[in-house]
């Protein structure tokens, strides 16, 4: 589902559902990494402290190899018309990325060499899919998720990394609602954990709904959320600690200062999700684990859950679309070429 950024000035009262810093408590701080750019980036991998890609709009791709001192512009060549909303890296030379839109847009391609050269793999047929977002089990397994096509979602598998894909058969997944599909807002409406669990993230129909896949992405079963759900309104990012542990975030994009509830949380693989008592105010669009803690980001700020999910203190206010941890190492990437990185 496309994305339209929506810049909206709101003038509110300060609400107390999330929590401020107890007296003490040391909150995680966004250091500026400058890219030189105006790109908006939503597509995001975290590899290390030193190592990072990140995607975004006109065909860029950028890639850190020194903690964010510097950044060199490694997209492929002739692709500045493509909105790339979602990046892997498995290392400081070896990527995918994918770019999203309408019938032959939807494209996938690999570098092996940190983005000297790239190779196209993927390149969609239909008119009717749009695709949002990709994901890896490790690095040679992984899938990719378009929007529904003829009633039910279509995910494209790999088995080598990203050089090649094939189709999952549609008769895995159960229906689509009326009007569901994908946000490609921050490349994390798909994502996996350990070595066979999958999960694709909905919105746009009268529930938001996360899909759950427990042998690699061939059969899926759906659960609903507590989150709203409406054409701008949904599950925006989910992100697993372990098979069994998630979190979904999301909200409205088109009402970013809408309260809540956009977090819910789950302990049995996604087979059921329930709101926690204190969740941050408004839309977010990011979200990753850093250990035991949680980090969320949206155009409003970021917030910081010491605790898997259950209580939450925002620590910045500055925008950013999409959040990746590489162990206790995370970045952060949004519009106008921001990117940071979080202070230890």
């Amino acid at each position: 589902m496309r994305v339209v950024r929506v810049v909206v000035l709101v003038v509110a009262l300060v609400v107390s559902i999330v929590a401020p810093a107890s007296a003490g408590e040391r909150l995680p701080k966004w250091e500026p990494a400058p890219t030189g750019v105006a790109a908006q980036f939503r597509g995001l991998s975290a590899v290390s402290g030193r190592v990072a890609w990140v995607s975004g709009t006109q065909g860029t791709v950028l890639r850190t190899v020194d903690g964010g001192r510097t950044w060199k512009s490694v997209g492929p060549p002739g692709t500045e018309t493509l909105q790339f909303r979602d990046i892997e890296a498995f290392d400081a030379t070896h990527a995918v990325v994918l770019s999203i839109g309408p019938g032959t847009d939807s494209r996938v391609y690999r570098t092996d060499d940190g983005g000297a050269h790239w190779r196209l793999s993927f390149q969609n047929t239909d008119a009717a899919a749009f695709y949002d977002c990709l994901a890896f089990f490790d690095p040679w397994r992984g899938l990719a998720m378009s929007d529904p096509v003829d009633g039910r979602f279509r995910v494209q598998a790999t088995f080598d990394g990203g050089r090649s894909w094939r189709p999952v058969p549609d008769s895995g997944f159960p229906p689509a609602l009326p009007g569901e599909a994908g946000f490609a807002a921050s490349g994390q409406c798909l994502t996996t954990a350990g070595p066979s669990d999958a999960w694709l993230a909905t919105g746009g129909g009268a529930t938001a709904r996360v899909l759950h896949s427990g042998d690699g992405g061939r059969h899926w079963t759906a659960a609903a959320t507590p989150l709203p759900s409406s054409p701008s309104a949904g599950v925006f990012a989910v992100a697993f600690r372990t098979p069994g542990q998630g979190v979904a975030i999301g909200g409205d994009y088109a009402n970013p200062a809408a309260p809540g509830p956009a977090v819910a949380l789950t302990r049995d693989r996604g087979r059921t999700w329930h709101t926690p008592a204190q969740y941050p105010a408004g839309y977010r669009s990011g979200l990753a684990w850093r250990g035991g803690s949680v980090l969320a980001v949206g155009p409003g700020g970021s917030d910081y859950s010491p605790d898997g999910g259950r209580h939450w203190t925002s620590f910045d206010t500055g925008s950013f679309d999409s959040v990746d941890c590489a162990g206790t190492m995370c970045w952060a990437s949004g519009a106008g070429g921001r990117v940071a990185r979080l202070s230890r």
